[in-house]
């Protein structure tokens, strides 16, 4: 016999190490080549790692929420006899969401033995009736699926006697845990969820915008009843089959107009070099709420799109978003980000903007409501657009002026397909 150390893998674009999202295998298992046994996550991207050969896994590296080095052992194999001569290295998983190549790994000096398994522990059912089970210290051994499980029932799992191997938790013991633990509420009043995946990064991206990035708030109203009688026709002139269109995509096409008289909000800003890179293409991040937390997938070079093009291109990277089957490339790379909080838009907000890029616009709600229409009082429909610069780099007027010539188009909806005359 012989041991096999897989190391973590360069995931590509300066990565330095990737966080421990959730391990498909534990030691004392057996994985075939290619078997997933853990899923991890860089700054770019999640990525599911494949087993690089066939064994008995020894030891894993980290638990969910940990982050471990490139380069740095993360798993350890025994190999048989017949699979001793694994190669030395392997080609990296490509970084995107989607189920990834093998990754590179080293054969390394066998590495510490697994800790051996506790004994087993009695199973929960033999506890005293009505008694308040006592947390026990160290890791909670029991599979994603029952951790799940054990959140939505409000159980700690750290006051549940597991009955398998090693006293890992089974789904029977939550099933008899959960009963005692309803008697007894206090056990049950806080449930303490560990932030990893997706939702870690959405929190440090997040935070690093907001403390960095002077945040230009700019809100307006605009009558949007000409641009739904257009959106409603042009949903009756297609057919169920085009899917329905919403104000978004002409939002999209609207906000390209625009931005080909203000340049300077199409911008990405590199602070480690002090330089704004402004791009001819526009490229349009689509807010997207997903399962997992919030995801940015990306509509290139919009500029060059029809409004059925677009319409389609948002559907399609929202739906491989939310299905967690968006690619890395398809998920970066924007220029000027647009989120919608659709029926729930209330009336203004103030969205976070998308670093490096220098301007994000929100819509809001589109409401139907008296207003003064021409002299008189009208019922029109109505939608406030939410939208934030970076002051450092958009002046308060310049955003203003931004916005202004949006409202103007959109209120105005014929001008959406007529591009900017430049004067000579």
């Amino acid at each position: 016999m012989s041991q096999f150390t897989f190391k973590m893998p360069d995931l590509g674009e300066g990565t330095v190490d990737a966080e421990i999202v959730a391990w498909h295998t534990k030691p004392g298992d057996l994985v075939s080549e290619d078997q997933l046994i853990v899923e991890v996550m860089t700054d770019k991207a999640a990525v599911e790692v494949p087993a690089p050969v066939s064994g008995r896994v020894v030891s894993v590296t980290g638990a969910p929420g940990d982050k471990v080095a490139v380069g740095s052992p993360l798993i350890v194999f025994e190999l048989t006899d017949g699979d001793a001569a694994a190669p030395a290295t392997m080609a990296a998983p490509a970084s995107t969401a989607a189920p990834a190549a093998k990754p590179a790994a080293t054969a390394a000096a066998p590495a510490t033995a697994a800790t051996p398994a506790a004994t087993a522990r009695p199973a929960a059912a033999a506890a005293p009736a009505g008694a308040v089970p006592v947390a026990r210290a160290g890791r909670v051994m029991t599979s994603p699926a029952n951790r799940r499980r054990a959140r939505e029932a409000g159980i700690d799992l750290t006051t549940v006697a597991g009955s398998g191997p090693g006293g890992r938790i089974l789904r029977a013991d939550l099933q008899t845990a959960a009963p005692r633990q309803a008697a007894a509420p206090d056990a049950a009043d806080t449930t303490e969820i560990k932030v990893i995946g997706l939702r870690r990064l959405i929190a440090e991206r997040m935070s690093e915008a907001k403390r960095n990035i002077p945040h230009f708030a700019y809100v307006e109203e605009v009558d949007v009843t000409e641009l739904e009688s257009l959106r409603m026709h042009l949903n009756h002139s297609r057919g169920k089959d085009a899917g329905p269109l919403s104000y978004l995509p002409l939002v999209v096409m609207a906000l390209i107009r625009v931005l080909e008289s203000f340049p300077q909000c199409n911008v990405l800003y590199d602070a480690a070099r002090g330089v704004l890179i402004r791009h001819r293409a526009v490229h349009v991040g689509i807010a997207t709420q997903t399962p997992d937390g919030l995801k940015v997938p990306v509509v290139r070079n919009a500029q060059a799109l029809g409004l059925w093009e677009i319409a389609a291109e948002i559907r399609r990277l929202a739906e491989r978003a939310r299905t967690n089957k968006a690619t890395r490339e398809e998920l970066v790379g924007s220029t000027i980000t647009v989120t919608s909080l659709g029926k729930l838009g209330g009336i203004a907000s103030t969205p976070i903007i998308n670093a490096p890029e220098v301007a994000i616009i929100g819509l809001n709600k589109a409401v139907e409501r008296p207003v003064v229409y021409q002299g008189t009082v009208a019922v029109r429909r109505i939608m406030n657009l939410s939208s934030s610069f970076d002051h450092r780099f958009v002046d308060g007027y310049d955003a203003a002026a931004m916005i202004q010539a949006l409202k103007e188009r959109l209120e105005h909806p014929a001008t959406i397909f007529i591009p900017t005359v430049k004067s000579t």
